[in-house]
């Protein structure tokens, strides 16, 4: 079997995993939007941006650490696997201990809408504090199972995480209100404590999940072994630490922007204006969803074939077709929009207007997606070459961007300025990674194809958002015309490398 068709079997198993379960993830939207008003949704989004960055902390580097230390240090995995989890596990206990004695004082800082009572707000903060300090101790063992090849394994537990808290969400928005409002047997036990409309409950949800996902991890769990290297430990360390940094200032570009839309815009529309950016930004998530899952493809991949004689040109031909795929997804998006919209309508024609306003903002986050799967499929050279400080550099400088522009720009443009400027970061992480890594460690990349693949999409969404405004007919014939050019240009090469065996 060749290399390029093991790679593209394996993403496809993580891919059907990753698009079941955020698929169903995804379905919740229109349960959200429906069930919260624009600013109830707005916290929503806020609560999950603070979340997402402190993530990054907790894993500290470790899952990227992981997968390259197994590959050198083949002969010491169980102990690579030990070192690994227990930097984890302490920076969680850690965490816990200070965060949690200190919920008040922080839900002062990220609350923004101050209708909320302040004890709920708080509760919400305990809730994101157990949610965070759980799925840290998952990252290791789900790389572990990664790492082992058993991407069915790894799909059935994240499926299984999902339908939890989608079945939780279900239960707490639709059923319970139905079995009180028509007092049906269990409403008595139900009534004392349950506040219809309440979001905590999506928090509430989360938290079992992960807690259902840890109890599901027990047999990677027991593996563990009280084998420590403190001189492996310390060099894990010096490898992660930039992994870390690069991680988390990643998570700046993907996240700061709701955050600082609460912060900077009047307290009367901050929220409002979050719940609209965030609900837009879902109809985005068929392009993250590829991204996410060839990330979880590719890593343990790249990492594996380092050694082999063509890698390069494996990685290469890897990034032509990953180019085509996120194109063909921003344009097939875009030329649906009219479609996924009602994904994201509101409970009233006021809220629906509320959410549809903010559809511009759609095309532009996109192709930062596109950008930011490119700079994912380019990191490789500093991972393999174990210079870990230009993915520091290159998440740093977006990072830097994702501040100071949207700090200027927010208080008078709002989130339009913020999805701009999340394209500019990850344009420019993909251009700076692309241009180091030539130097440091050269690809054959075929840039020309690439490019030309990345302006051809440009163009047709702009005709069919701009031109056409919207017109489902006309973006679809475009979306057939780049699969129809697509398939001409590539469709030999792609039946000479599925033909192998």
């Amino acid at each position: 079997m060749s290399t390029a068709k093991k790679f593209a079997g394996q993403t496809a198993l993580y891919g059907l995993s990753t698009i079941a379960g955020r698929v169903l993830n995804f379905f919740l939207t229109p349960v959200y939007t429906r069930a919260y008003s624009t600013k109830v949704y707005g916290i929503f989004g806020n609560m999950y941006s603070y979340a997402s960055m402190l993530n990054a902390l907790l894993a500290f580097g470790m899952e990227t650490t992981f997968f390259r230390y197994l590959n050198k240090k083949s002969g010491d995995k169980d102990v690579v696997y030990n070192n690994a989890f227990g930097a984890i596990l302490a920076v969680s206990v850690v965490f816990l201990l200070i965060t949690f004695p200190l919920s008040g004082l922080i839900t002062g800082w990220i609350q923004i809408d101050p209708n909320t009572p302040f004890t709920e707000y708080v509760q919400y903060t305990r809730y994101f504090i157990g949610i965070l300090v759980i799925d840290a101790l998952c990252v290791i063992p789900f790389a572990k199972i990664r790492a082992d090849g058993r991407p069915g394994h790894y799909g059935k537990i994240k499926l299984l995480n999902i339908i939890i808290f989608v079945g939780l969400n279900l239960a707490f928005i639709y059923v319970l209100p139905y079995v009180v409002s028509h007092n049906l047997p269990g409403t008595a036990l139900i009534t004392p404590w349950f506040k219809k409309g309440w979001l905590g409950y999506v928090f509430l949800s989360n938290l079992i999940a992960s807690i259902a996902t840890l109890l599901m991890l027990l047999p990677e769990l027991a593996q563990l072994r009280p084998k420590f290297s403190r001189a492996l430990f310390a060099e894990m360390l010096l490898y992660s630490w930039p992994v870390l940094i690069a991680n988390f200032s990643f998570l700046i570009n993907e996240n700061l922007d709701k955050i600082l839309l609460g912060k900077l815009l009047p307290v009367k529309e901050s929220a409002t204006q979050v719940g609209i950016y965030v609900a837009c930004a879902k109809i985005s998530i068929f392009l993250s969803i590829f991204v996410n899952a060839f990330r979880l493809g590719a890593e343990p991949f790249f990492f594996s074939h380092a050694n082999n004689k063509n890698a390069s040109q494996t990685y290469a031909r890897i990034m032509n077709y990953f180019v085509i795929a996120v194109c063909l997804i921003f344009v097939a998006l875009v030329a649906n929009i009219d479609l996924l919209k009602y994904f994201i309508k509101g409970k009233d024609t006021t809220q629906t207007a509320l959410y549809w306003s903010g559809l511009r903002v759609v095309p532009i986050l996109l192709f930062g997606y596109v950008s930011l799967g490119i700079y994912m499929n380019l990191s490789v050279w500093y991972k393999l070459s174990d210079q870990t400080k230009y993915g520091l550099y290159i998440s740093g400088v977006g990072a830097i961007l994702t501040i100071v522009l949207n700090l200027i720009f927010i208080p008078d443009y709002g989130y339009m300025a913020s999805a701009w400027i999340s394209l500019t970061a990850y344009a420019t992480m993909m251009i700076l990674s692309y241009l180091w890594g030539q130097k440091n460690y050269p690809i054959p990349y075929n840039l020309k194809k690439n490019i030309s693949y990345i302006i051809i999409s440009v163009v047709f969404v702009y005709l069919s958002f701009c031109v056409f405004k919207r017109n489902i007919f006309a973006g679809n014939a475009l979306l057939l015309l780049f699969v129809t050019g697509a398939y001409i240009a590539e469709g030999k090469e792609l039946k000479a490398i599925f033909s192998k065996r």
